[in-house]
């Protein structure tokens, strides 16, 4: 009898054992890997935290570049805005003018019109003719108009004025284009960079498991990304400066060829 006891205390001994040693295994279960999710949750802006020194320093060029081309692409903006309204209000005196005097007396109050300074270019050269005893016409009539000549030095001023115009207009817009073409490229140089530290760090450690690959490519794609976002914007605010500007050399050329025809009916030979 008492051995049969022995036998069951230890049957009993056997099982409590084999209990715990289920719950302590259940317990103490094995933590779910982390080495491959290392970095899965960072976000873009602790991505480039972490990028290599040449990957942020391409990205600071671009942001630079993209907040240049947003500027220079606001400026023109207002300064086209301004040139359109100042030209149609000069426009509108310069018809009704009865005299071409009383006109340019009114010229510093349409300091922003690009057709006020081709004629204020003009009338000072047609002045310059009129004073020159070897190109005006001492033998006109009292009452009439002098009859100049030198209609080609008067041509000539007013195509010049024309192209400071075109300049003036024209300026800054090769940042843009500058921007617009050499983004991407400046882009994909961060990328190519990116790439090869993802290459680097899997020479160094053996091994392509994605906590080692994924902060160079993320680097990559951001730099990819941004030179994007640097390069579009610029080349659609260029294509639109310079649609802009080709309609007011248009004008610009229209008002001036309208501007010669009335002068020299007026006030010079032939």
């Amino acid at each position: 009898m008492k051995n049969k006891r022995h036998f069951l205390f230890n049957t009993k001994n056997l099982a409590a054992l084999a209990s715990a040693l289920i719950v302590a295994q259940l317990s103490y279960a094995a933590p779910p890997p982390t080495s491959t999710n290392v970095g899965s949750g960072a976000s873009p802006i602790e991505s480039l935290l972490q990028a290599s020194f040449v990957v942020q320093l391409v990205l600071l060029i671009l942001l630079s570049l993209s907040i240049l081309s947003w500027a220079i692409g606001w400026s023109k903006y207002k300064q086209f805005k301004a040139l359109k309204h100042a030209n149609a209000s000069f426009d509108q005196l310069f018809w009704k003018m009865t005299s071409l005097d009383d006109m340019y007396e009114k010229v510093t109050t349409h300091a922003l019109s690009s057709h006020a300074r081709v004629f204020k270019a003009a009338y000072l050269e047609m002045k310059k003719i009129a004073e020159s005893p070897l190109l005006n016409n001492a033998h006109s009539k009292e009452g009439e108009n002098p009859q100049l000549s030198g209609i080609d030095n008067l041509e000539r001023v007013a195509r010049k004025t024309i192209e400071n115009e075109m300049s003036d207009m024209e300026s800054r817009l090769t940042i843009l284009a500058s921007t617009g073409s050499t983004g991407p490229f400046i882009g994909l140089f961060g990328t190519v960079w990116g790439i090869m530290g993802s290459f680097h760090k899997i020479g160094q450690t053996g091994s392509a498991s994605l906590s080692v690959v994924a902060p160079g490519i993320s680097e990559a794609l951001i730099a990819t990304a941004i030179g994007l976002f640097a390069a579009i914007p610029a080349v659609i605010i260029y294509n639109q400066c310079i649609a802009v500007i080709r309609k007011e050399e248009i004008d610009l050329n229209n008002f001036t060829g309208d501007f010669l025809n009335v002068v020299k009916r007026n006030f010079f030979k032939g």
